[in-house]
């Protein structure tokens, strides 16, 4: 599970926008987020529109004395200060802010009302908010208040990308076009020891997402399901840990803990908290400890490039791919995860066709009689 060395970076080439005969409409879920921002300076600067998804805790006025507080502050001043870049780039016009929590279906509604009140359809949806949930399955369960935060969990990361999908379809399907696309990670793919919940909400979006492309498809609507590593969605959002227990620690249990694995990721991107009390120890202790991780400017740019690159490519294009992998380190995990499922299939094939009604033959004989106990 310790992430292999990365790879030199590269930037890639600036990104092939699918042709179209106009400008496309995006729904940008999280634009307070780095990714969010991201995206949305890039699409505006080819000339499309976006309607600017916004966290109402991130817009609270004044800034806290630390931890969640200051980091929600944080991100409020962020998407300020990209507010100001689309005034001084002549963006304004084109780019609308509102304010979008995914688990409150209404405001998900209203989010789609305004791109079709303001730019007269909705073309692109993109669901790219999201936390991750550190801790094993024991120190989840341990008490009411990490049991809820599961629930948030699955609130933030599985809840609310579906209502906003679900607030969408409806005008997708009247125009018989759209492009509805997830952000995840390839930890839909990997389970991550530590990582469980962060997992388990995100392969439930993934199942929910491969269902939902079979009953879109005869309305023209489109689903692709965009996986970058787990830098992306870890280190570019909000991390919440719970109170670590003593019997995972790791002088009593060698299992590669995301605890420590986030230190790895940290170190390996050469990260400097600007306050420079950040150690990968702090994640570990007996109380939920928030964490907004501070990356400098150009190490996030780098870090996101690919990524960006990705979406702005894929977005309405008119054949996108069903599920895209960002990256060669995450291409090279997904392989290995895919070979070790394939050959543990190979070992056990006799085991699994043991348990077949017949010898293949009967088939048709076996489902009628089926049939007739119905």
């Amino acid at each position: 599970m310790t992430p292999a060395p990365a790879p030199a970076t590269t930037h890639p080439p600036n990104p092939t926008f699918p042709p179209h005969p106009a400008p496309r409409n995006w729904l940008i879920t999280a634009c307070t987020s780095p990714i969010g921002i991201a995206i949305a300076r890039q699409v505006l600067s080819h000339g499309d529109n976006v309607i600017a998804g916004l966290n109402p805790r991130h817009l609270a006025e004044g800034h806290g004395d630390g931890g969640e507080e200051e980091g929600d502050a944080q991100r409020g001043e962020e998407f300020r200060e990209f507010w100001r870049e689309c005034e001084e780039e002549g963006w304004k016009e084109r780019c609308k802010g509102v304010e979008l929590d995914g688990s409150v279906m209404g405001l998900c509604q209203a989010a789609v009302a305004e791109a079709v009140e303001v730019f007269g359809k909705l073309d692109i949806l993109l669901c790219c908010a999201s936390e991750a949930l550190v801790g094993t399955v024991e120190e989840l369960a341990a008490s009411p208040r990490t049991q809820t935060l599961v629930r948030e969990q699955f609130e933030s990361n599985f809840f609310g990308p579906v209502n906003c999908i679900k607030a969408a379809l409806p005008t997708m399907r009247r125009r018989n076009s759209g492009h509805v696309m997830i952000l995840t990670g390839i930890t839909g793919h990997l389970g991550t020891p530590g990582l469980g919940m962060y997992c388990a909400a995100g392969w439930a979006l993934e199942g929910f997402c491969d269902s939902l492309a079979y009953e879109i498809a005869p309305f023209n609507i489109k689903m692709t399901i965009v996986q970058p590593t787990m830098e992306i969605g870890v280190l570019t959002n909000k991390i919440i840990s719970a109170p670590s227990m003593p019997q995972y620690s790791p002088d009593n249990n060698p299992a590669p803990l995301f605890r420590g694995i986030i230190g790895g990721l940290l170190d390996r991107l050469d990260l400097v908290q600007q306050n420079g009390n950040y150690e990968p120890a702090s994640l570990a202790g007996d109380r939920i400890q928030t964490l907004y991780p501070k990356l400098p400017p150009e190490m996030q740019s780098s870090l996101l490039a690919e990524t960006i690159n990705a979406i702005t490519a894929i977005g309405g294009h008119d054949n996108p791919p069903a599920r895209h992998i960002v990256g060669h380190e995450g291409v090279a995990s997904v392989k290995e995860k895919l070979k070790t499922v394939s050959e543990e299939l190979e070992d056990f094939v006799d085991c699994s066709c043991a348990v077949d009604i017949d010898d293949g033959h009967g088939i048709e004989d076996a489902n009628g009689s089926i049939d007739g106990m119905l």
